[in-house]
């Protein structure tokens, strides 16, 4: 019987390929749910323009730290991170925000972005759990975790 080949942290060398496209998916939602968020950072108006523009703000920088980590984990996989705007476009389920002023549709659009990434997260964490990749597991619990009560808050928020 052939033994399968690992990578440098021991990971199957096909799971941490499979891993890889997924975070690579992950990594052009990020990018993004990021972009957007700017977008309404810098463009929100109305009477809640300084609750949401503080808010906006520590969510893009809080996005900014995650596509770092998820870039940061393909590599460690053995893999290189995707870093084209035009193939995240291509990828990613999150697409760009059209109206960026109005605070109501901002919200509405987070939450929507929150739920696509805590889905394919729970995705990738399946595929983690399968591979014994305990790092990449963590990384998605983690954010699974933090998102789920976000999604609480600006649902509250919204009511």
């Amino acid at each position: 019987m052939k033994k399968k080949s690992t990578n440098l942290i021991g990971i199957e060398t096909g799971k941490a390929e499979e891993l890889a496209g997924k975070l690579n998916e992950l990594l052009a939602n990020y990018s993004l749910f990021y972009q957007n968020t700017r977008g309404f950072h810098w463009n929100i108006k109305g009477e809640k323009f300084f609750e949401l523009h503080v808010k906006f703000e520590e969510l893009y920088n809080n996005l900014l730290l995650k596509i770092d980590e998820i870039a940061e984990r393909i590599l460690t996989l053995g893999y290189s991170p995707e870093h084209k705007y035009s193939e995240y476009i291509k990828s990613s389920g999150i697409k760009e925000s059209r109206q960026t002023s109005d605070g109501s549709k901002a919200v509405s659009d987070i939450l929507g972005s929150f739920s696509s990434l805590i889905a394919l997260q729970r995705d990738i964490l399946k595929l983690s759990e399968e591979a014994g990749d305990e790092g990449t597991n963590a990384l998605m619990s983690d954010y699974i975790m933090e998102q789920e009560k976000l999604v609480w808050m600006y649902s509250a928020y919204a009511a």
